[in-house]
């Protein structure tokens, strides 16, 4: 009897599911459903690349229309799953279609978090999350218009930077003390404002948006401390929000995310996660997490494949992420939360390349490597192997990364 996978979410997880169940020895019908209309794509390059115009939708794709030709996926994109019957083992559509699995995934992913003001659905308000978003953005970029930016996270700073270096007039509104600062140091913080500060955006922090208004044909964004910003166009970037709600409605079991277990399975053995939607255990940090992350989504959809396929093979990937803003790679390996201690290497006040090494005591947690690759790859194999660091090292520029690893 032929078997059927359907997999919920067509964006990272689901693109790398479906080759993956394949590869792995998947024989039978998979379906990948997808609500946008576009084949399934990177998201990363939304807020930089794709959003600059040096790169279009077909440079940005997972993969190209052939590779899901070639190993005889079925794509269904422009279509939502509305509801899952556990009992029958089906899905229904919008459409009204209804579909019959034997597994099935969810990856569906998280949705933008909307800013509950008045005034935020006029017309050239954004959010960024997809395409379409993207494209309604760019429709009004032009050189010396003013952008404001409601959020200093890293979605808010990567399109400033973006806005910035195509020539427009950017502000980026913060309503907490600092930029990045549910994800970072202040040091970092410090760092990523002086750079945008040098690019010529202006940071507002501490400043939050009560309402946006219509006048003269132009927006304004009105603040708490009755501040007034105005702009051509205005874009919120105030986090995301994972799409529980199918789960939810089945049965499923749901915390802050789908509740998954070592192989990505929730609560019915025939159903599994993941992606950013799920709440899953990390054992290198021994704790539950909801990761929103690239190399999460793309790992935890490899267990998944595995497992359906009678291999298992538990998910323990060590967390990291990357950030693009004016030159600026940054990249992330671990997670910070928690730490007491940071040693630096390069200068914070100065240049573009540092380092930020994160302790919590004499454990080693994470690092933030701007422009720095090395200090990157030496952290991700300490973090994995558990090797504890020599921290007078790790701060000195002219020591071999690799000496600071204290052996015995």
């Amino acid at each position: 009897m032929s078997k059927t996978c359907i997999i919920i979410g067509a964006s990272h997880t689901g693109a790398q599911l479906a080759v993956s169940l394949r590869q792995s020895g998947w024989d039978d019908q998979i379906i990948l459903i997808g609500d946008e209309a576009d084949l399934p794509y990177h998201r990363p390059p939304l807020s930089k690349d794709f959003m600059s115009g040096d790169k279009a939708i077909d440079d940005i794709l997972i993969r190209p229309a052939k590779v899901y030709e070639d190993a005889n996926i079925e794509l269904r994109l422009n279509s939502r799953v509305i509801e899952i019957n556990r009992d029958a083992k089906q899905v229904v559509t919008k459409g009204g279609d209804v579909l019959t699995y034997d597994k099935l995934v969810l990856a569906t992913g998280a949705r933008v978090r909307h800013l509950p003001i008045p005034g935020a659905d006029l017309e050239n308000v954004f959010y960024l999350r997809d395409t379409n978003d993207v494209r309604a953005i760019k429709s009004q970029v032009k050189p010396g218009r003013r952008a404001v930016i409601i959020g200093g996270g890293y979605i808010g700073l990567e399109t400033a930077a973006s806005l910035r270096k195509q020539g427009m007039d950017v502000t980026v509104l913060e309503a907490m003390d600092r930029i990045l600062q549910r994800v970072t140091a202040p040091v970092m913080s410090d760092f990523y404002r002086r750079i945008h500060t040098e690019e010529g955006v202006q940071i507002i922090e501490n400043e939050m948006a009560s309402e946006i208004k219509t006048e003269n044909n132009a927006l304004s964004v009105v603040t708490k401390s009755e501040a007034n910003y105005r702009a051509d166009m205005v874009i919120i970037g105030i986090g995301v929000i994972p799409n529980t709600e199918l789960a939810e409605q089945s049965g499923l079991e749901v915390g802050n995310g789908i509740i998954v277990n070592e192989f990505a399975q929730t609560s019915d053995p025939d159903i599994y996660a993941a992606g950013d939607v799920t709440w899953h255990y990390n054992p290198i940090y021994d704790t539950h997490l909801r990761l929103e992350s690239v190399p999460n989504a793309t790992e935890q959809a490899k267990t998944v494949a595995l497992h359906i396929n009678g291999k298992p093979k538990p998910y323990n990937s060590l967390p990291w992420f990357w950030s693009d803003q004016f030159d600026l790679k940054l990249q992330i390996a671990g997670l910070s939360q928690g730490f007491d201690d940071i040693i630096l290497r390069g200068n914070p006040e100065s240049g573009r390349v540092l380092a930020a090494f994160y302790f919590k005591g004499d454990q080693f947690l994470a690092v933030d490597a701007v422009n720095a690759p090395r200090e990157f790859m030496f952290s991700r194999m300490a973090l994995t192997k558990g090797h504890k660091l020599d921290k007078s090292i790790l701060s000195d520029l002219d020591a071999d990364l690799k000496s600071a690893i204290i052996t015995g």
